[in-house]
């Protein structure tokens, strides 16, 4: 009980502050899967493959890096391959014909770019072959709670995707318990399809207890993706278990093939 009040109490903080009316219709995000995943549909490590988007965004990743992801991703059938947006057309040529789509991350790791940088980011990465977006909130903007920035920051991205889906980064490790549900509701209002935990790139990843509040405050309309420290089918399983119906990793292969890895991303 106390729980769904914070997030009310939350809702309307922000409803006030860009004025929305009540009861006011969020921004219907692109078609996409993003209801919850019924555990018991995944028999064997491999049945994670389509909830996983095979993530390279290291900075120091060459072209060779990035053809071998591409490569894992064809092979297992993982959902996507996650790359910087320079590697995007790269991504796209290797992916063609196959289950998997390129994903580009736009403002990251940081989010503190400008509006306009992040929307024209996203256009690029789209002309390139990018089929999904993966944007960094304007983390500043959020934990001032000037919450006009932030719905703005994320509506632009969104409206430069169209009409490929977004997912906001939140980079739970840096947010209060208020901030992760202020910044769900944000993008939600905004469109996005989903909302994501992580960068990789920051203090802390993905843990249920914030998989399982961010999938409260979004319902089953938007999705839920667990990014960071995921690096066992059993971690996976939990994240799932939890809420998350899309799983960012480095360690794909590792989990489908009943591995653990010892990545830090």
């Amino acid at each position: 009980m106390a729980e769904a009040q914070d997030i009310q109490r939350v809702v309307e903080e922000i409803r006030r502050s860009l004025a929305l009316p009540a009861g006011n219709p969020v921004a219907r995000p692109p078609s996409v899967q993003t209801a919850r995943v019924a555990p018991e549909s995944l028999r064997t490590n491999a049945d994670l493959a389509p909830y996983i988007d095979h993530t390279l965004l290291k900075p120091e990743a060459t072209r060779e890096d990035i053809l071998r992801v591409a490569r894992e991703a064809v092979e297992h059938g993982f959902a996507t391959v996650c790359v910087n947006s320079s590697h995007v057309a790269t991504v796209a040529g290797l992916l063609a014909g196959s289950r998997s789509v390129p994903i580009a991350v736009v403002g990251f790791p940081l989010g503190a770019a400008l509006s306009s940088a992040k929307a024209f980011e996203a256009r690029e990465a789209i002309a390139a072959g990018a089929r999904e977006i993966d944007m960094v909130l304007h983390l500043g903007a959020l934990k001032a709670k000037d919450y006009a920035l932030v719905f703005e920051d994320i509506s632009r991205v969104v409206e430069a995707s169209r009409p490929y889906p977004v997912k906001v980064i939140l980079e739970t490790s840096l947010l209060t318990r208020d901030e992760k549900i202020a910044g769900c509701v944000l993008a939600k209002a905004a469109g996005a399809a989903f909302v994501k935990t992580s960068t990789g790139f920051s203090t802390g990843g993905a843990t249920a207890e914030d998989i399982a509040l961010m999938r409260q405050v979004v319902g089953e309309g938007v999705g839920v993706k667990a990014s960071g420290g995921i690096r066992s089918a059993d971690d996976a399983l939990k994240m799932i278990q939890a809420g998350a119906n899309r799983l960012g990793a480095s360690a794909s292969v590792a989990i489908v093939t009943g591995q653990r890895s010892t990545a830090k991303y």
